[in-house]
């Protein structure tokens, strides 16, 4: 058996647990640079206020109507998930942290699990604990394969009756569950799977378990088929393939449009360095190196475009320089295209010569790395950089990575990834820190600074 738990309405949760004020009001956390609406309370789902929803926007959508608007915090939502996660590894035998805000708690060996009855106290006890001891509310689903779990926590999440806890333990709990489940918003069935399911008229969950296996492993490949075992009750999606990401994307929105291609580098370096930190932590090469850049879509008065270039490694890779070097040469591909776009001639300043101006001001860009495999199935290219200075650049990243995580986040850098220098201190920005964050909320949990003080 499985139980899956998962922090309702994890940030606004968060920013509640320090400001009580906000229970019971229209909450919304934005995005980084605040351009758009990531998490949404309750109370602002009810207004209709739709996840993405770019934040300029609000005021004149939802006018009259009273929303607390909030910058991202993720070193508060960080730290109050290490402290959920903490009582949780505390009451399980033995827990996958899968999310920020979910991990998944392994019961087969605990000597208490007797009945759906045990189950279901045990469940609630563990929501009201986590709630008593941070504040936070989680709600709990219980079932015997990970898809079935995911999907009794959100009937848990939905129901109020349930009291934070919804257990499927027996065929007829399964059967009732997957009729009232609409296949869309089952664990692992992606948009344009519920598009084809929806063209044969699969429309709930339990229509899904339905269709034969072989038409799901022809349509929706293997992924499709274990998701369709999982929801008849086969436990067969392995932990390890839920650790290792496939891919991994770090993008940002722009604080102000740039134009110059020179300023896109400091950006895109950092992006690239925070992929390759990622790739580390995971034990994990990239192959594939892709950037993009956008202009502001919603800037109709301005010229549009939205490039992508890929960069294919020799060998994958994983250290700083490497993913940074190959994330410049996409870089590169993309300034030269949006030369060609607005039939400029190419020049050190791609979008014309001095004094032309710029024809397209670039809002967004990140940076993807994809063709992921194991750090230990690396194959070496004799197109690659010689070995000893592959095996140079991996000790350095690791030796950089150890320091940060002595000394505090980017405490060492690349180069070619700082920032312009803070006005106030006078030192570099930090990646943090070099984002607009005006509603951000303080460090309650982090920073001696800012706690909160009892009168």
């Amino acid at each position: 058996m499985y139980a899956l738990v998962d922090c309702d309405n994890c940030y606004v949760s968060c920013e509640r647990v320090f400001n009580p004020s906000l229970e019971g009001k229209a909450v919304v956390v934005l995005s980084n640079n605040d351009g758009c609406i990531v998490a949404r309370s309750p109370e602002a789902k009810a207004l209709g206020i739709p996840e993405g929803m770019p934040f300029f926007q609000l005021a004149e959508r939802f006018p009259g109507q009273e929303i607390h608007a909030l910058s991202s915090n993720y070193t508060l939502y960080g730290d109050m998930s290490r402290r959920v996660m903490n009582i949780l590894r505390a009451s399980a035998p033995d827990i996958f942290v899968y999310s920020i805000d979910e991990a998944f708690l392994m019961l087969e060996d605990a000597p208490l699990w007797l009945s759906s009855t045990s189950f279901k106290a045990w469940g609630e006890a563990l929501a009201a604990k986590v709630r008593q001891w941070t504040g936070m509310p989680v709600s709990i689903g219980i079932a015997p394969t990970k898809t079935l779990a995911k999907m009794a926590s959100k009937f848990a999440k939905r129901y109020p009756a349930y009291n934070k806890c919804c257990v499927i333990g027996n065929e007829a709990q399964r059967t009732k569950a997957l009729s009232l489940f609409p296949v869309a918003d089952v664990w692992g069935i992606g948009h344009r799977s519920v598009a084809r399911l929806d063209a044969v008229g699969v429309q709930t969950a339990l229509d899904f378990t339905r269709l034969p296996a072989e038409y799901v492993r022809r349509t929706m490949t293997v992924t499709g088929l274990r998701t369709w075992m999982e929801l008849q009750g086969q436990d067969c999606i392995a932990l390890d393939n839920l650790t290792r990401k496939q891919t991994i994307c770090t993008s940002r929105s722009f604080p102000k449009m740039i134009s110059s291609p020179d300023d896109l580098r400091t950006p895109i370096a950092g992006f690239a360095a925070r992929c390759a930190q990622k790739l580390r932590q995971q034990h994990s090469m990239a192959q594939y190196v892709m950037v993009f850049v956008s202009t502001n879509p919603f800037r109709e008065d301005l010229s549009q475009a939205a490039l992508a270039r890929t960069v294919c490694l020799p060998a994958p890779a994983s250290s700083d320089p490497e993913i940074i070097t190959a994330a410049m040469k996409a870089m590169e591909a993309c300034v030269a295209a949006a030369a060609a776009t607005t039939n400029r001639q190419q020049s050190p300043l791609p979008w014309g010569g001095a004094g032309s101006g710029p024809d397209l001001y670039w809002k967004r860009a990140g940076v993807i790395v994809s063709g992921i495999v194991p750090d230990s199935e690396l194959q070496t290219n004799f197109l690659d950089i010689p070995p000893v200075l592959k095996e140079k650049m991996m000790r350095l990243s690791a030796v950089a990575d150890t320091i940060n995580r002595k000394h505090g986040e980017e405490s060492l850098q690349v180069a070619q990834a700082l920032r312009t220098l803070d006005p106030t201190t006078g030192k570099a920005l930090t990646f943090r820190n070099s984002i607009l964050h005006d509603r951000r909320s303080p460090f309650y949990t982090t920073d001696i600074r800012d706690i909160i003080k009892v009168k």
